[in-house]
């Protein structure tokens, strides 16, 4: 990989078709301004040089995705799946494993630009549908204090925190539940002072970190 300016996104695009990971490199560099290469074996570089922050997307066609994810999982990186294939089930272990992005093979090209676009901003890429299964089926692991995991949210406020993390305003989730703004408002505030986090960009994060298998 040829060095990249400091603090300039990198992209490693893992996947066997040459010519479509070439075409999207090429998109990648030209729409979100990150220097890209495209591997097809497992030897995935473990960090960014200079200050970026390195993205690997990985191909859900190829043969040898779960061995790379396996991997790679928990590294200093982003991580996101794309030509998911709708209904294979891989969501809830990719989402555990510390995956930030799904694109499915239907997604257009502007859906996943803009998923691209997020996740370099640190935030998440997955459907609200995902997160709520995810965070409905598992529980946290525990971090922080090394004698005292994290209060434990109560089943609305998981769903509540399925919601917000997708980006949803609290007229949205308000409107979604059939309960009031100031109602919202409240289950926030108590997700928010449990969990340690100051703001939604945070929490989706904070659930990034902690979503573990139960």
């Amino acid at each position: 990989m040829a060095d990249a300016p400091s603090g300039k996104h990198q992209i490693v695009i893992f996947g066997s078709k040459r010519v479509q990971n070439e075409i999207l490199s090429a998109l990648l560099e030209r729409e979100v301004s990150a220097q890209c290469s495209f591997i097809s074996d497992t030897n995935i570089p473990m960090r960014a040089e200079g200050n970026g922050k390195m993205l690997v997307l990985l191909d859900c066609s190829h043969r040898e995705v779960e061995k790379v994810l396996a991997g790679i999982a928990q590294k200093d990186l982003y991580i996101a799946l794309f030509n998911v294939y709708p209904g294979s089930g891989v969501e809830e272990r990719a989402v555990s494993m510390g995956v930030r992005g799904i694109f499915y093979e239907r997604d257009s090209c502007e859906q996943f630009l803009k998923g691209i676009r997020a996740i370099q901003r640190g935030e998440l890429w997955l459907s609200r549908d995902i997160l709520a299964r995810c965070i409905g089926t598992r529980r946290f692991r525990e971090t922080g204090s090394r004698n005292h995991a994290h209060p434990l949210l109560t089943q609305r406020e998981l769903e509540i925190l399925s919601i917000v993390v997708c980006g949803a305003t609290n007229e949205e989730i308000a409107d979604k539940l059939f309960i009031s703004p100031h109602t919202v408002k409240t289950h926030i505030y108590n997700i928010f002072k449990k969990i340690n986090v100051p703001n939604r960009l945070q929490a989706a994060l904070w659930v990034s970190r902690n979503l573990g298998a139960s």
